[in-house]
């Protein structure tokens, strides 16, 4: 709050709002801008992690989504190079704005390189702070992600017409393909393993499996945590065919994560990925690829309410019986009832019971919604990727004999 000066009562002003966000029902909320100025159109969710906010906001399955933060002090620990997911460093994936409760705060950690609204600011990131959050949330919960708009203009100045009729007739996620905005543009390979402290990130020199991960999005981290496994990895653009990904002759085949509609991105990927299934080759999807193998296998993918978005997700693991505690974002998700005979699932939510998994009855074919490599357990969920690599060697030791 701010004195208004010359006046003698004493009295109190609000500050002019410098960032509003313009649900599509001509709801505003107005706040204080963050990051970069000027406005973007998205689809506003809430994300409950209390940490990673950085590796959040550069995954590129949030591309097209307005992030609130239900964790009130995000950007206390400041940004830095390490922590960025996104592989595509030519494009701006990842989220397009963000909402806070609490002004970002001076970065106290010995590897902030600078703080979080400078960051924003370069990455083009739209932001608002000083907004009641947990009403947005509970908005949320009650009616669903609303499609909106959110805008910073230093000088408080809006087109409320103009935002109002942008997030009205921006047509949503359903139905939307967003990966040819966040893939790689060309095939390239990786060997970048797990950071470990006093040492940063390691690298793989003795490779024991060749995997082709298709791009639709893919984070480092899922990267790296293939390379400790013991593979060397060919990253390929979304739309690559089957006979050129075969050309390769990978050991395994990895279906990355993404945003937007799967039954929309499926139409070019579907083929590929039974092609790839069909061949018998061991396939490993996480995300958009969990869902899109389960569309190639015959079943159907549904729009979420208020989707799935934090790092405190309690997920069962049919196989094992065991509960693990995973890290979630996306607001598609795979109707387990569409499920044809020869899919099992073998994962599901203790939230809600939606499905979490899927593997094939009679081919080396495995897929989960959340994301392993988020480590919220914080390896609770790294089993996985050990999973893929014995399917692998199983395959190799099978053409041997």
């Amino acid at each position: 709050m701010t004195q208004t000066q010359g006046n003698p009562a004493g009295a109190w002003a609000e500050p002019k709002a410098t960032a509003v966000l313009v649900l599509a029902d001509g709801t505003v909320l107005e706040g204080f801008g963050l990051g970069a100025t000027g406005h973007a159109v998205g689809e506003v969710c809430f994300n409950t992690a209390m940490t990673g906010y950085e590796e959040i906001l550069t995954d590129p399955s949030y591309a097209g989504q307005i992030i609130t933060f239900t964790f009130p002090h995000i950007g206390n620990v400041g940004t830095n190079e390490e922590d960025i997911e996104s592989v595509n460093m030519a494009a701006r994936p990842g989220a397009c704005g963000l909402i806070l409760h609490t002004d970002i705060t001076a970065p106290s950690n010995y590897r902030a390189t600078r703080g979080l609204d400078e960051w924003l600011k370069a990455r083009g990131i739209v932001g608002l702070a000083g907004i009641d959050t947990r009403a947005l949330t509970a908005l949320i919960r009650e009616k669903g992600m609303p499609n909106a708009v959110i805008a910073h203009a230093p000088d408080g100045k809006f087109d409320l017409a103009a935002l109002k009729k942008e997030a009205r007739e921006w047509p949503g996620l359903v139905g939307m393909d967003l990966v040819p905005q966040v893939t790689s543009g060309q095939r390239f390979t990786w060997d970048e393993t797990e950071w470990v402290w006093g040492k940063g990130y390691g690298r793989q020199d003795n490779p024991e499996f060749h995997v082709v991960a298709i791009d639709y999005g893919i984070k480092r981290n899922i990267l790296r945590l293939l390379a400790g496994a013991g593979c060397k990895v060919t990253v390929v653009p979304a739309k690559t065919s089957a006979e050129d990904i075969m050309a390769l002759k990978p050991d395994g085949v990895f279906l990355s994560n993404g945003p937007g509609d799967p039954a929309e991105t499926g139409k070019y990927a579907v083929p590929v990925i039974k092609t790839l299934v069909d061949s018998g080759t061991p396939t490993f999807g996480i995300c958009l690829g969990h869902q899109m193998l389960g569309i190639a296998m015959g079943g159907k993918t549904q729009k979420m309410h208020q989707g799935h978005h934090g790092a405190n997700h309690p997920v069962k693991d049919v196989t094992t019986g065991k509960v693990e505690i995973t890290s979630m974002n996306h607001g598609f998700a795979l109707d387990k009832e569409s499920l044809p005979k020869n899919v099992e699932q073998t994962h599901f939510s203790l939230f809600d019971g939606s499905n979490c998994g899927i593997a094939l009855k009679d081919r080396p074919v495995f897929s989960v919604q959340y994301h392993p490599e988020a480590s919220p357990g914080p390896r609770d969920s790294h089993y996985l990727f050990t999973r893929f690599v014995d399917m692998m060697r199983q395959k190799k030791q099978k053409k041997s004999a």
